[in-house]
């Protein structure tokens, strides 16, 4: 038997054995813990996060844009 057979093998035992064991009903019961605790905190996910910053780093741009054209109609101005 090759190792990575045995190893495979012991893996997939265990995890059986987890799956019918109190472990993995103690398992599913955190999880759902938790998902209810995080719904609680008002949460982002972290597509919704790299949405925003994506947003908020074009607004920037065109802020620094908006305001590189203020001070060049203001610099026109004061020489008229």
């Amino acid at each position: 038997m090759e190792p990575n057979q045995f190893f495979n093998d012991v893996h997939n035992k265990v995890q059986q054995a987890l799956e019918n064991s109190p472990a993995k009903d103690i398992e599913k019961n955190i999880k759902a813990m938790m998902n209810q605790g995080f719904a609680k905190l008002d949460l982002v996910t972290r597509e919704e996060f790299d949405i925003q910053a994506q947003v908020l780093a074009k607004t920037r741009a065109k802020l620094e844009a908006l305001e590189a054209r203020v001070a060049e109609l203001e610099a026109h101005l004061s020489k008229s």
